[in-house]
């Protein structure tokens, strides 16, 4: 935590002073060996005992992946493809249900993850379906499949945006006094995508990243369909 920290702070230092919170996010959570998602925690599991922060649904239950396994059969099908590519696949408790239940058809599974230690743990979950499945850490330049992603678009950098006094801010990251970390707005011409209405003080989130991660989808899927499941309130 300790070195995660003096980078944010260099980083910080080397902006002028001050880096919005989608760059703080990205090097809080992926920073190489440092970061939430990239330092070996445990992150995944049941209970807080086994080191978990959080759980999602298919830790809990296998239906989960068996219910999402007939939405996904059939898009197979219909798109006349047998290859399964999964974004931020966890433990691969997902993926282990979705191949338990479709069997031979998916002739490919491909993970797409920057995690080390979560690949580590998918090659241990996975393992009983050998060569059937397999891990890149980019998507090509073309592909055909059906994409499944569970939890991966909240797991993606976020600007804030904060109206205060009818004036529009993003809000950023700065150093504080006692060494931490402060929060810190900026004036901005950039605004959310649907407009507020009302005049009251408000802040929100834009997702350019996600936004950009379902375009290059688009572009390069030749065949196929994409599931990215995600919980919230709609604004």
């Amino acid at each position: 935590m300790s070195a995660l920290h003096t980078l944010l702070h260099r980083a910080i230092a080397q902006s002028g002073g001050w880096i919005g919170f989608d760059r703080f996010m990205a090097m809080a959570l992926y920073a190489p060996g440092m970061g939430y998602y990239s330092g070996g925690l445990p992150k995944l599991g049941t209970t807080p005992q086994g080191g978990s922060d959080f759980v999602t649904a298919p830790e809990l239950s296998p239906w989960f992946g068996r219910t999402l396994a007939r939405s996904v059969d059939e898009a197979l099908t219909v798109s006349g493809t047998d290859e399964v590519w999964e974004f931020g696949a966890g433990t691969g408790a997902l993926a282990h249900q979705l191949l338990s239940t479709l069997g031979s058809r998916v002739r490919r599974y491909t993970m797409v993850d920057l995690s080390g230690d979560l690949q580590a743990r998918q090659r241990v979950t996975l393992q009983p379906f050998g060569e059937q499945v397999q891990w890149v850490s980019e998507l090509p330049e073309r592909f055909a499949g059906v994409v499944v992603g569970n939890e991966v678009l909240d797991a993606m950098p976020v600007q804030l945006l904060w109206r205060g006094q009818g004036v529009w801010h993003e809000r950023g990251v700065v150093t504080a006094a006692n060494g931490g970390f402060a929060w810190q707005d900026r004036t901005t011409e950039l605004r959310p995508p649907l407009e507020i209405e009302g005049t009251h003080d408000y802040l929100t989130e834009t997702h350019a990243q996600a936004e950009a991660f379902v375009r290059t989808l688009a572009e390069r899927m030749t065949a196929g369909a994409a599931f990215l499941i995600d919980y919230g309130f709609p604004e």
